[in-house]
C-alpha cells in the first residue's frame, strides 16, 4: 500500500498542474483488504486517478460496493479451442517473438493434446509448447508422448477457495436437481480432481437428497448420509465411490421440495411477518401439578383414544386458523 500512496501523491501532482489523470492499473485487485480499497475512493471520485484492476476472483464478492459502483465491470472469459489453436500456431511461425527459428515439426494430435489439456489458458499452452521444443535437437518432432511428458496431469480449472468453489457447487447440485446424473458425475468429478474437500462434497448432496427430493423419496436422504459418513470413514480415493453413487441416486430419484417450501414459509411469516403467536391453552404442557389451574392442557383430546376417526382440533394458534404450509395428502 506504501507504493500505491507514492504514486498516488505524483498523480495529485499531475492533476494540479495540468487536469491530466493518471491510469492506476491493480493486479490482483481482490488482494487488498475493505480499508485499502476505500482508501482509493476520493481519488477516483476528485478525478486524480483512473483506475484499472483486474481479479481471478468474482468482484461481486471481493471488491467492496462503492468501488464496483464507481467502474464498469468486463468480464473476460477462458479463450476457445480455436483461440488457443491461432496462437499456438502463430507462436510457431513467428521468428521475431516466438518458435519461428527453431526447426521442429509438432505433430497433430500433439497439437490437440495440448489444446485440450490447455482449458483455455493460452500461457499455459505456450508453456508447454516451449517446454516441449526446447527438448528436442535441431529438427525434432513434438508428438504426443512428447506433451504427455511434459503435461503429466491436467491443470484442472478449479479454485478451491475462491469462486470456483462455489460456481461448481451450485453446478453440482442443479445437475442433480434437474434429474442428469452424467452431469452430476462430471461435476462431482472435477471437484474431486481440483481437490475440493470431500464432506463439503457430501453435505452439498445431503442437502440437494433433503432439498430437492424430499418427500418423494426419503431414502434419497438415507442414501446420502451413509455417502457422507463413508467419506468420513474412507477418505479419498475411496470415497469417490460411494458419493458416486448416491450422486446417481439423487439425481436419478423423483423430486419434491415440499419440505424446503413448507418451512420457508413458516419461517418467513414469524420472522418477517411478525406472525408470532402463543401456544394455545389446550396444547401447552400440563404435565405439573399447578398446570390446569391456568387451563393449560384442559379439553386436549388425546388422539389415541379416539382410534379410526380424526380427532377435530385445533393445533394452530387461532391468528392462523385455515393457514396450511403442506398441502393435505390427495
Amino acid at each position: 500500500m506504501s507504493d500505491i500512496r507514492k504514486i498516488i501523491d505524483v498523480a495529485q501532482k499531475i492533476w494540479s498542474a495540468s487536469q491530466l489523470r493518471t491510469v492506476l492499473f491493480i493486479d490482483e485487485i481482490h488482494r487488498f483488504n475493505k480499508s485499502q480499497q476505500d482508501a482509493l475512493l476520493p481519488y477516483i471520485e476528485n478525478g486524480t486517478i483512473r483506475l484499472i484492476g483486474s481479479t481471478t476472483e468474482n468482484p461481486s464478492f471481493e471488491v467492496i460496493p462503492a468501488l464496483r459502483s464507481r467502474c464498469q465491470i468486463f468480464r473476460l472469459e477462458y479463450l476457445a479451442t480455436d483461440d488457443v489453436r491461432n496462437i499456438l500456431q502463430r507462436a510457431v511461425k513467428d521468428k521475431s517473438r516466438g518458435l519461428g527459428n527453431i526447426l521442429f515439426t509438432i505433430e497433430e494430435n500433439a497439437l490437440d493434446l495440448l489444446i485440450g489439456c490447455a482449458n483455455g489458458d493460452a500461457r499455459r499452452a505456450l508453456n508447454v509448447l516451449e517446454a516441449a521444443v526446447s527438448c528436442q535437437a535441431d529438427g525434432g518432432i513434438v508428438d504426443r508422448q512428447c506433451i504427455e511428458g511434459i503435461i503429466q496431469k491436467t491443470a484442472v480449472l478449479y479454485d478451491k477457495n475462491g469462486t470456483e468453489h462455489y460456481d461448481h457447487a451450485s453446478a453440482f447440485q442443479k445437475s442433480m436437481r434437474g434429474s442428469d446424473p452424467s452431469a452430476a458425475i462430471y461435476w462431482l468429478a472435477k471437484m474431486i480432481a481440483g481437490g475440493e474437500d470431500p464432506r463439503f462434497i457430501a453435505r452439498r448432496l445431503v442437502i440437494t437428497a433433503a432439498e430437492d427430493v424430499g418427500l418423494a423419496d426419503p431414502q434419497a436422504l438415507v442414501i446420502a448420509i451413509a455417502a457422507a459418513e463413508s467419506v468420513e470413514r474412507l477418505g479419498l480415493p475411496e470415497a469417490r465411490i460411494p458419493l458416486a453413487q448416491a450422486v446417481i441416486y439423487v439425481a436419478r430419484a423423483p423430486k419434491d421440495n415440499s419440505a424446503i417450501v413448507a418451512i420457508d414459509q413458516a419461517m418467513s411469516d414469524i420472522q418477517r411477518k411478525g406472525l408470532s403467536f402463543p401456544v394455545p391453552d389446550h396444547l401447552k404442557d400440563a404435565h405439573y401439578s399447578d398446570a390446569k389451574k391456568h387451563g393449560y392442557g384442559v379439553d386436549y383430546q388425546y388422539p389415541h383414544d379416539h382410534p379410526g376417526r380424526c380427532v377435530n382440533q385445533e393445533y394452530l394458534p387461532k391468528e392462523l386458523l385455515g393457514k396450511k404450509y403442506v398441502p393435505d395428502k390427495t
